[in-house]
Formats: structure tokens, C-alpha cells, sequence
């Protein structure tokens, strides 16, 4: 069983940046496939970044160019680097945590058994 914590959460104005954190402890698997979700009020929880064991990322189209996913296996932490923050970005941010490679649309919400509690983000215009 892998725990997750997210912290990172902050309210900014548009065009701004924030950076995430995903630490996670328990047992931990560096070949898990890994990623970054959002839900906004009202809307079904979205992949918005996933990223495997060799470093191979994926984005949702609405954040390519301006989010960065990213991984410190030594530290069993995982990071969304946000830039140009725009006020539809606002959600609440959760990482998850796969069981083995990534497979399939690595931005699937049924990939990934372990999630964290989340931690809110706010864009103003």
C-alpha cells in the first residue's frame, strides 16, 4: 500500500506559477506509472500529466507547453511545475500512483489504484 500527500496548493493570479509536490511513502514502486488528475467544481476528474519509470511524460492538451511533470526517485517524490497559470487551471490538484508500468492512456483514471487527499489551486483573472 502506497501513501500520497500533495502539498503545493496556493491561490495566484493568471500568468503566474506553482509548483506541486507528491510525497509518498509506504511501499513505493520507482516502475510505477505516476501522474497528476484535477476536478474542478462540477466536472469529472481529468489526467492532466503522467509520467513512467524512464522518464516519459504525457500531457492533456490544455496544459502542454506550460506544465511539467517531473520525479525524484531518491526522494519518492513526485512534481507538476505550472506556468502561465490561467483561471480554468483552478481545481483541486490529486497525484496517483499506478500498480506497474504505464499502459494504455497513461491519463486514465482506472489506471490508478492510490491517490492522494489533494490540494486546491486558484487562478483570478
Amino acid at each position: 500500500q502506497e501513501q500520497l500527500v500533495e502539498s503545493g496548493g496556493d491561490s495566484v493570479q493568471a500568468g503566474g506559477s506553482l509548483r506541486l509536490s507528491c510525497a509518498a511513502s509506504g511501499y513505493t514502486d520507482s516502475s510505477a506509472c505516476r501522474a497528476w488528475f484535477r476536478q474542478a467544481p462540477g466536472k469529472k476528474r481529468e489526467g492532466v500529466a503522467a509520467i513512467d519509470f524512464t522518464g516519459y511524460t504525457r500531457y492533456t492538451d490544455s496544459v502542454e507547453g506550460r506544465f511539467t511533470i517531473s520525479k525524484d526517485n531518491t526522494q519518492n517524490t513526485l512534481y507538476l511545475q505550472m506556468n502561465s497559470l490561467k483561471p480554468e487551471d483552478t481545481a483541486v490538484y490529486y497525484c496517483a500512483a499506478g500498480q506497474g508500468y504505464c499502459t494504455g492512456s497513461p491519463l486514465s483514471i482506472d489506471l490508478y489504484p492510490f491517490w492522494g487527499q489533494g490540494t486546491q489551486v486558484t487562478v483570478s483573472s
